[in-house]
């Protein structure tokens, strides 16, 4: 399948007994070289929130190429590009100004994972407070343009995005659309199966509607697990998506105790048709839910 599976990140307290088995931390595996051994790809979230070392960022590619050889990284870009700071009185994420050393780090880490062959793509996350204006235009734009020589792919959560003249240039400029599933609350973009660019890609959050936006633990809003029916609309959708495109990536970001494992798991079995290979422990911990397509490790 031309369709890479796998989930929003891996260094999460909560999966370890859980994804992880003891002997992991025990024999100092790396869990992403662990993960590489039963999905097709991770999304690294520690991006978003600061630089990857290169060092760090190549390391991270040997060790996956050891157990994977076509196991496949993508990187969110660094928040100081799309995210306006909690505490600042900028009314919109387009009167962003990120000094040069800051991209030039940004740079650094996407070209250690680049260098390696591994970069599957470069996610561009706007917040749902990122409207379709004049100013956003042009601010988006003029991003991708500073970062095109990287697969780029834009996660927008608003609306008034979801618009033909968007996906029009975005597809003039082999942009990728991230598809997501997220809470419909207020004017939060719907399902869509959008195709801009020969890279595909699918995001799945959950459906927590309850604590997305009330809960003060940022993690509350990825507890959620999908049930085997609401996956089935979307491996529709991610087949759709993948027969127009040269490679797709379909992630689960629903983190919380393992659950993103699972679900992508699930997805994998509902893509190929066939068996997967599990961590032992997360078989254990969700038989009901794996014991009939998984092979434990």
């Amino acid at each position: 399948m031309n369709v890479l599976v796998g989930t929003a990140g891996f260094s999460y307290p909560d999966w370890e007994g859980i994804v992880y088995p003891p002997e992991v931390k025990k024999r100092k595996i790396h869990p992403l070289q662990y993960l590489a051994q039963f999905f097709d790809c991770c999304e690294i979230n520690t991006s978003f929130y600061g630089h990857i070392r290169p060092g760090v960022g190549k390391d991270w590619c040997r060790k996956v190429a050891e157990v994977n050889r076509d196991f496949q990284l993508t990187a969110k870009l660094y928040q100081g590009f799309t995210h306006v700071p909690k505490r600042s009185k900028a009314p919109s994420p387009f009167t962003l100004s990120v000094p040069e050393k800051e991209e030039k780090l940004a740079r650094e880490g996407l070209d250690s994972i680049a260098g390696e062959g591994k970069l599957g793509a470069v996610l561009v996350q706007f917040p749902i407070s990122f409207r379709n204006q004049d100013d956003t235009r042009d601010y988006l734009f003029a991003l991708i343009e500073k970062f095109r020589q990287y697969p780029l792919v834009l996660e927008i959560r608003h609306e008034s995005w979801n618009d033909p003249e968007i996906l029009g240039r975005l597809a003039e400029q082999g942009v990728g659309f991230c598809n997501i599933d997220q809470p419909r609350l207020g004017k939060s973009i719907s399902d869509t199966e959008h195709v801009t660019a020969p890279l595909g890609y699918v995001r799945l959050h959950g459906r927590n509607y309850k604590e997305w936006f009330q809960s003060d633990n940022r993690n509350d809003r990825y507890n959620y697990l999908y049930k085997r029916s609401e996956l089935e609309g979307w491996e529709d959708k991610i087949k759709n998506i993948g027969r127009q495109t040269e490679k797709t990536f379909a992630i689960t970001n629903n983190h919380y105790k393992g659950q993103a494992a699972v679900n992508a798991l699930e997805l994998k079995n509902m893509l190929s048709g066939q068996p997967v290979k599990a961590p032992r422990p997360l078989v254990e911990h969700y038989r009901e839910r794996l014991g009939d397509i998984a092979e434990p490790d």
